[in-house]
């Protein structure tokens, strides 16, 4: 099991750095290189459509390689969406500007971004259902924890890389061409990452399906919609406070309150390192006390806590900042840690590849693809500070623990008597 974690949690950080530097980058400077044409407002609004792009993406993604996953394994989704996403990352780096192909260039954005969506909404699913098949029952929340560790390490080392440029490149440099750097290294990491797959084997939860779907997305529509819609639903709030927190916040404190581009990602980047290392201990109370109750309280710290993050982010004092940016990445992971456990206890093992990314990545596209665009929308409509913003992350919070109220516990009641690699 630790190996098995380690691998995993290898494989998420790096193809989440490579969908996190694109959200960077976004919020600091494909504006003005890819739409100069644009205000600056209209700029970022446009940058973070192609951001939204790779969120619409990734439920697509889920069914394609849920499919895969479903019908011949939780292995090859891991090794195929990880080629992929990396592939696409290194060839964002590549595109020329506005300056140099006119609107050939924003449209290529589009493409690889679309891409990198695709491929990142296989390697959840695949990541997390290797972990969670092979854990013991009464451990799986535990080490199931380890791949959703991946996305904190892979946003530290995105936003480390571009931190490490913004304080050795003019602004001049940056532009031109130190942007592109954490897109190309992107290659050395998914290199690394597949060297790192190559030894993992099969899942039991897999082997010991005797009758695998046919057409597992059908399934998966005809039997289990309202699953998939109450965990889309449950999981949008995870969401919007990530990508509110680490790109909308980004651009609105560099654009409007003049805060220079390290001080912000310092801030952003403490909250996150602290939310990645302490995602095992909201798993192991998960393990303790069941994946539901973590949820519910997780969705109402949150729904407590946007209207004061908002007021502290709007002072564009550092400290204040980094409190507001640390409570909310507290009220999320005390639900993300034990989604990877939870979500696949809810689907039956024959579609559970399907069924659990899907439902997943959809609450992406509604608290992930949204949260940047309607937020910078707000903060035109109001004063110094963006209350519409509060407003807004507070409803889906509420939204959320509407739905999390609906699902069931899943926790094994007795683990000692269920304590075997596949989940029944």
């Amino acid at each position: 099991m630790p190996r098995l974690a380690a691998a995993s949690l290898a494989g998420t950080a790096i193809e989440f750095y490579d969908f996190f530097v694109y959200g960077t980058a976004a919020a600091l400077i494909l504006g003005p290189l890819f739409f100069p044409t644009f205000s600056p407002v209209a700029g970022t609004l446009a940058a973070f459509g192609t951001f939204g792009v790779g969120f619409v993406a990734r439920p697509l993604g889920s069914v394609l390689f849920g499919h895969i996953g479903d019908r011949h394994g939780r292995r090859p989704v891991m090794v195929a969406s990880l080629l992929l996403t990396g592939a696409s990352t290194v060839a964002v780096g590549c595109v020329p500007t506005y300056e140099t192909i006119g609107v050939a260039a924003p449209l290529l954005l589009l493409v690889l971004r679309f891409l990198q969506g695709l491929g990142l909404g296989g390697e959840w699913g695949g990541a997390v259902l290797l972990t969670a098949e092979h854990a013991p029952a009464e451990r799986r929340g535990l080490w199931s924890s380890f791949p959703q560790i991946g996305p904190a390490v892979g946003f530290l080392l995105a936003n480390g890389v571009v931190l490490a440029l913004s304080a050795t490149l003019t602004e001049a440099q940056f532009a031109q061409w130190g942007w592109r750097v954490p897109f190309w290294a992107a290659g050395v990491l998914a290199v690394v990452g597949l060297w790192l797959r190559s030894s993992l084997v099969e899942s039991p939860g897999f082997l010991e399906i005797d009758d695998h779907a046919r057409v597992p997305l059908a399934e998966v529509a005809r039997h289990h919609w309202r699953l998939v819609l109450l965990t889309a639903g449950a999981l949008a709030v995870g969401y919007a406070i990530f990508y509110a927190v680490t790109t909308w916040s980004l651009a609105y404190a560099t654009e409007r309150l003049g805060v220079s581009r390290s001080v912000m990602l310092t801030c952003i980047m403490a909250a996150v390192l602290v939310k990645g290392s302490l995602a095992p201990v909201a798993a192991l109370l998960g393990d303790r006390y069941g994946r539901r109750p973590l949820c519910l309280a997780g969705c109402a710290a949150a729904a407590v806590w946007m209207f004061p993050m908002v007021a502290l982010l709007s002072t564009g004092e550092p400290l204040l900042m980094f409190l507001g940016f640390l409570g909310a990445m507290l009220a999320f992971i005390t639900m993300f840690a034990v989604i990877a456990a939870y979500l696949p206890e809810l689907y039956e093992p024959r579609v559970r590849c399907t069924g659990a990314a899907v439902g997943y990545n959809l609450g992406g596209v509604v608290g992930g693809a949204l949260t940047p665009i309607v937020a910078t929308a707000l903060v035109e409509q109001g004063g110094r500070v963006p209350w519409g913003v509060g407003a807004y992350l507070t409803g889906i919070a509420l939204l959320s623990l509407g739905c999390f109220a609906m699902l069931p516990e899943t926790r094994p009641a007795r683990p000692e008597a269920s304590a075997q690699p596949a989940m029944d």
